[in-house]
C-alpha cells in the first residue's frame, strides 16, 4: 500500500517543486481542474495593472507602437510555437478557439476540394469536443459536405476516398485518451486527407510536434494548461505549404497585409498574420503571455519532458491511490493505462444505479462534495450509452505536487464511505459543471 510518506518522498525529490511558488494558490485548495481553467500566476495582477494604467492609462493610443502591442499576438505566439514544435513567425495568438476552428477548417476545406473537388466529407471522433463538432457542422452545410462521426478505433478505417479533412482533438477531453498524433496524420496523408488538429489539451500538458508529425492545421486554446485565464485568447498554426494558398474566411483588417494603409479591397498578410481578424484583446494577451512565462520557467528543469514525466507519474500515483484506497464503490477508470496513449489527466467512472435516485452514477453529486472540501475537479456527462459519467481530474505538474493525491484520495474515500455526496445540496445541477 501507498503511504502518506511515500507521497511525501516523492516531492522532497521532485525537481519542479519550487514552480509552485509562480502561482497564487488559494489557502486549502488542491487543484485539479487545470485542464478546465489554469491557476492565476502571480506575475498576472501586476502585469495587467502595468498594462492599464502605464501603457494604456499614460501612453495611450501611443502604446500600440511604443509599448509593441501591434507584435504583440505574433510575440506571444512564438512563445507557444516552442511548446507544440512550431517554428518561430508561425503561431499567433487570438479569438478564441472555435472561431481558430472556423478559420483553419474553412481553409482546409477549400484546399482539399481544389486538389480533390470529388471530396465530400469531413471526419471526426464521435466523441470530440461539442464545439469542434458545432463548427463542424456549419462549415459542412455552408459547403455542401457532409460530416461523419465515429469511435476512435474506426478512424483508420474511415479515411475512404470522400473525406476531405480529418478534425480531430489530440487529446479528448472526456477520457484524457491520446492519439497519436504522427501515425495518424500520417494515415491520413496516405489517403489523400488533410489534418486539422485541435491542441487544447495538450499545448503545455504534453510534448507536441506539429512539425515532426508533418501535421495541417491546428489551433488550441491559452487558459488551460497555458495559465493565460478565463477566455484568455487562443492561437492558430497553419503549416508553411497552405499558409498563403487561400484567404482565411473572417478577412479583417488585422490579417490584412498593411492595416494602416485603409485601403478598401482585402490584400491577406502573408503567411501566419493572415489568421488574424479584428483589434487584438491587449490585456487578454498580456495576461496570456504571463501565463506562458510559467511554463517557460521550467525549460532549465528539463522543460516539456520534466514537465510530462511528472504529468505521468502524478497521475499513476492517483489512479493507483483510488484502487488501493476506493475499491468496492464502483469507480471505473476511463483513462487508458499506456502512458503512451493519455494526455495530463485521469478521469474516473461510476456505474449507473449508484446515484441518490438510485438510477443516475452520483457523479456530479461526488464531484460537487470534494469542491465542497477543496478537492476541484469537475464533471462530464454520459450519454447513456458506450460513455458514462466522467469525475475528470487534470494533473498540472507546475503546481501540482504527490501529496496533493493523497489528500485529494482520501477526501474522496471519506465522501464515498460516510456518503456524504448524498446530501441534497449537492445534487443540485449548477449551469457549469
Amino acid at each position: 500500500m501507498t503511504t502518506l510518506q511515500d507521497c511525501r518522498a516523492l516531492d522532497a525529490q521532485d525537481p519542479l517543486r519550487e514552480l509552485r511558488q509562480l502561482f497564487a494558490l488559494p489557502e486549502g485548495v488542491i487543484y485539479l481542474d487545470g485542464n478546465s481553467l489554469g491557476v492565476l500566476p502571480r506575475a498576472t495582477p501586476q502585469r495587467v495593472a502595468e498594462v492599464v494604467q502605464r501603457e494604456w492609462g499614460e501612453g495611450l493610443i501611443r502604446s500600440w507602437n511604443t509599448a509593441g502591442w501591434f507584435e504583440l499576438p505574433q510575440r506571444v505566439g512564438d512563445k507557444i510555437a516552442g511548446l507544440i514544435g512550431a517554428r518561430p513567425g508561425e503561431v499567433v495568438a487570438t479569438d478564441s478557439t472555435s472561431v481558430n476552428l472556423f478559420k483553419v477548417l474553412s481553409a482546409a476545406i477549400l484546399i482539399a476540394r481544389e486538389d480533390h473537388p470529388a471530396r465530400t466529407c469531413v471526419l471526426s471522433e464521435r466523441s470530440n469536443f461539442p464545439t469542434d463538432l458545432y463548427i463542424a457542422q456549419a462549415l459542412c452545410r455552408q459547403h455542401g459536405l457532409t460530416l461523419r462521426l465515429v469511435e476512435p478505433e474506426e478512424i483508420a478505417g474511415a479515411l475512404t476516398p470522400e473525406v476531405a479533412v480529418l478534425m480531430l482533438t489530440h487529446v479528448n477531453y472526456r477520457t484524457g485518451a491520446m492519439h497519436d498524433m504522427a501515425a495518424v496524420t500520417a494515415a491520413a496523408h496516405a489517403a489523400g486527407v488533410l489534418t486539422v488538429w485541435d491542441l487544447a489539451h495538450s499545448a503545455g500538458a504534453v510534448p507536441v510536434d506539429l512539425h515532426g508529425a508533418d501535421a495541417d492545421f491546428s489551433v488550441g486554446c491559452g487558459y488551460k494548461y497555458l495559465n493565460g485565464g478565463p477566455g484568455a485568447p487562443a492561437f492558430v498554426w497553419v503549416h508553411p505549404r497552405h499558409a498563403d494558398r487561400f484567404w482565411q474566411p473572417l478577412a479583417g483588417w488585422w490579417g490584412h497585409a498593411a492595416p494602416f494603409e485603409f485601403t478598401p479591397d482585402y490584400r491577406p498578410a502573408p503567411g501566419i498574420a493572415r489568421y488574424l481578424c479584428g483589434t487584438q484583446p491587449i490585456m487578454s494577451l498580456a495576461a496570456l503571455d504571463c501565463g506562458l512565462d510559467t511554463l517557460l520557467a521550467a525549460a532549465p528543469l528539463g522543460g516539456m519532458a520534466a514537465l510530462r514525466s511528472k504529468s505521468l507519474a502524478l497521475a499513476d500515483l492517483f489512479i493507483r491511490l483510488v484502487e488501493e484506497r476506493c475499491a468496492g464503490h464502483g469507480l471505473g477508470l476511463a483513462t487508458p493505462r499506456d502512458p503512451a496513449r493519455r494526455g495530463s489527466q485521469a478521469c474516473l467512472t461510476r456505474e449507473p444505479g449508484a446515484g441518490v435516485d438510485g438510477a443516475g452514477s452520483g457523479a456530479y453529486a461526488i464531484v460537487q462534495t470534494l469542491i465542497a472540501r477543496g478537492v476541484i475537479g469537475d464533471f462530464r456527462a454520459g450519454d447513456g450509452g458506450r460513455h458514462k459519467d466522467i469525475l475528470r481530474f487534470g494533473f498540472t505538474p507546475l503546481y501540482i505536487g504527490f501529496e496533493d493525491m493523497w489528500h485529494a484520495v482520501e477526501h474522496l474515500r471519506q465522501v464515498l464511505e460516510t456518503g456524504e455526496w448524498r446530501q441534497p445540496e449537492f445534487n443540485q445541477q449548477q449551469a457549469v459543471t
